[in-house]
């Protein structure tokens, strides 16, 4: 292998801990991830799997953090995390299959309509009344659980945004739903990575660097979440749902 530019590992590293620290509150990293090791010369597919590799040293480092803060409720992650990984799986795969783009329009209408809900309940977040899960309710979680893990698989963009608000929906703060949220998607991301390595498509001598920046913004960002509370996650949630939106109706105008 060719050797690597220590100004591109820089640059890549300091895009990486900025990426991590906004994507282990609420999601949206890939916005600054991806778009740089693309800039590096990276083809498509390989900055894809070099991104979820560093990404997934974020997340799990972003989850753990969560979790020994009390932020994360285990009793419903433990039996989610599996349908989030599983669903990614046979979103990798199917993926693979029939191409993703048709999907373009539908998620800017959901990512449009969890903004203007989120942004018109004031209040929404600042207090947990989550009392536990059971009946009808399981069910449509364990669905969004699979079917957003499915989702991050086969498309990706807004899924962090899509299981914060899943969360919210069934009483959860904003900081817990993150933590929440953050467990699913490191669950919906391992799968995506096994598949990327399987298929060769990660650069590791750019993952390795970009993972480890990525663990240390993970670390600032969610610690910074867990002492802000919910008045730092609600208005950040918010303003990469905008950022998000803004991104897919670029690609969808310019394409």
């Amino acid at each position: 292998m060719e050797n690597v530019s220590i100004d591109i590992l820089l640059f890549l590293m300091g895009a990486g801990f900025v990426a991590s620290f906004i994507d282990s509150v609420v999601g949206g990293g890939g916005l600054i991830s991806l778009p740089s090791l693309l800039m590096v010369g990276l083809p498509p597919t390989m900055a894809l799997g070099t991104n979820k590799m560093a990404s997934v040293m974020g997340s799990f480092t972003s989850t753990l953090s969560f979790l020994r803060s009390g932020k994360i409720d285990l009793k419903i992650i433990c039996w989610q995390f599996p349908l989030s990984f599983f669903g990614s799986a046979l979103g990798v795969y199917t993926v693979q299959q029939i191409p993703s783009q048709f999907l373009k329009p539908l998620v800017v209408v959901m990512l449009l309509a969890v903004t203007v809900y989120t942004f018109t309940k004031k209040n929404w977040g600042d207090v947990s009344t989550y009392r536990g899960v059971s009946g009808r309710t399981a069910w449509l979680s364990g669905l969004a659980a699979a079917g957003i893990g499915f989702y991050d698989g086969f498309f990706g963009p807004g899924a962090g945004s899509f299981f914060i608000f899943c969360f919210l929906m069934v009483g959860f703060d904003f900081v817990v739903a993150a933590g929440n949220a953050k467990a699913l998607n490191f669950a919906s991301n391992i799968a995506a990575v096994l598949a990327f390595a399987y298929f060769g498509s990660i650069q590791y001598a750019y993952a390795i660097p970009m993972g480890i920046a990525m663990i240390l913004g993970a670390l600032a960002g969610s610690r910074l979440a867990i002492r802000k509370g919910a008045a730092y996650v609600r208005p950040l949630f918010l303003f990469m749902s905008v950022i998000l939106i803004g991104k897919q109706i670029w690609d969808m105008w310019c394409k």
